[in-house]
Parts: C-alpha cells; structure tokens; sequence
C-alpha cells in the first residue's frame, strides 16, 4: 500500500457508550483498521451564532482512502450530532508494516465463488 492511501480520521462524541458503539461499529465492519477511544476533553465552538462548551471524547480512526466514503456514510447514519466533526488527515510516512496492517484490517475479504460443476 502506498503510505499515502492511509488516513487518520477524527470525530468526537458525546460519551463513552457512544464513543465505544462508533468504534466497534466501525472496526467490525472493516471501516477502521483501529479506533483509539481518547479520555475526555472539553470543546468550546461557535454554533448557531453561540459559544458553547461541551464535553466530548475523541476518536482517532485509521482507514484508507477506499474505505472513507463507507465510513463517512456509517458515522453519518448513527452519530448522535446534527453536524458531526468528521476530518480526514493524509498519512503521509508510516512504518511500512503497520500501513500494510491497516490496509489489510480494512480489506473485505472475497469469498470463494461456488464450484461451477
């Protein structure tokens, strides 16, 4: 895999079970080679014209450039927030053999076709 088909996503969510339900979603699904679930942090934005401040957890996600589109749409169908934080950072270096981990952890697997005879 070229190192740069590799991508760090981030996201934040609301709570732990959240966090952890994102995150197992998106490993068994083989959208995520690994979610690293992150402790607590304290996020101050501006929406709809207000500063707010909000508890989240952040998740860093490893995928690939081919996964990203599947992993964007399953994050967007169960994530909790109107407007998820969802930004995807090129990978640019790695060591080789943990890219070809990722990319092989987010490789669906293809399945035998049935005997012809």
């Amino acid at each position: 895999m070229l190192s740069t088909d590799a991508l760090l996503v981030l996201t934040t969510l609301p709570d732990e079970a959240h966090a952890r339900a994102l995150a197992e979603k998106l490993v068994s699904e083989r959208l995520a080679a690994c979610v690293n679930i992150l402790a607590p942090c304290t996020s101050v934005y501006r929406w709809r014209d207000a500063v707010e401040s909000a508890t989240e957890i952040p998740l860093l996600v490893k995928t690939t450039r081919a996964r990203y589109p599947a992993l964007e749409a399953a994050v967007r169908a169960v994530h909790p927030y109107e407007l998820p934080e969802l930004i995807a950072i090129s990978i640019n270096h790695g060591l080789t053999g943990y890219l070809d981990w990722l990319a092989d952890s987010v490789t669906i697997p293809v399945s035998s076709a049935p005997d012809a005879s």
